[in-house]
């Protein structure tokens, strides 16, 4: 059977080997690719999240400080996951690191991200109590813990790069669907920033854990996926047929 006749099947190709001339990209395919990313990146970088550290972080400060710090720690975050995004697999080739090997690992890493989200604990591979401080001490706060690893953690940046070499496989259209996940993710961080004293004002402790739950289950289901696909990748005799 074509691979492509299906729209779940495009997760599944290995991103080292091109596409023949006769492939036929469904429309499909685009759809759940796009959605799928969206919804990944968006999970993960976690904009309430950001939110309640930067309100957190910036009590007593004054508005325009507070808004430099919004600009800045949105557009090193953005750095941070294009470059990943676009060098990723680069890099990960530089360091004979396999897709596969990549892939299970950063499921793994998600997988905790996702366990930790639906018990409403801040994740550590967010942001320590150490870190925390050491912010606080210096007063650079913008790029580290908001920026780094707050917004652009390890898996976000896990994330962006397991994606992108998803969209490899696929078509330039897929490849774009990436990095709009990846600058709409950011976006819209940096515009619940801006707003946060209006958001504060309407979503409370109880309400955050609601949300911080329903997304850490999601995300533990798409953390299952990658480690899923990695598996199959590494060893295709486990598919059968």
């Amino acid at each position: 059977m074509n691979p492509c006749c299906t729209n779940t099947n495009f997760f599944n190709r290995n991103f080292y080997y091109l596409p023949t001339p006769h492939y036929s990209f469904m429309e499909g395919d685009v759809l759940s690719f796009a959605l799928l990313a969206i919804s990944s990146v968006l999970i993960i970088v976690n904009p309430l999240g950001a939110t309640l550290l930067y309100v957190s972080l910036t009590t007593g400060l004054d508005k325009a400080a507070r808004e430099t710090i919004v600009g800045d720690s949105c557009r090193f975050a953005l750095f941070i996951l294009l470059f990943f995004a676009v060098l990723g697999t680069w890099i990960l080739q530089l360091f004979g690191i396999s897709l596969e090997a990549f892939r299970i690992a950063g499921g793994i890493l998600l997988f905790g991200i996702g366990m930790e989200m639906v018990y409403a604990k801040t994740s550590r591979t967010k942001m320590t109590a150490t870190e925390k401080y050491e912010s606080q001490e210096m007063g650079d706060i913008a790029i580290m813990p908001i920026a780094i690893p707050m917004i652009a953690g390890p898996g976000a940046i896990t994330t962006s790069i397991v994606l992108m070499n998803e969209a490899l496989s696929l078509t330039p259209i897929a490849i774009g669907v990436v990095l709009f996940s990846i600058i709409l993710s950011i976006g819209i961080t940096y515009y619940m920033m801006r707003n946060s004293d209006y958001i504060m004002s309407k979503i409370g402790q109880r309400e955050y854990r609601a949300i911080s739950r329903l997304m850490g289950m999601l995300l533990i289901a798409i953390a299952v996926q990658f480690v899923i696909n990695g598996i199959w990748l590494a060893f295709p005799a486990l598919k059968g047929g």
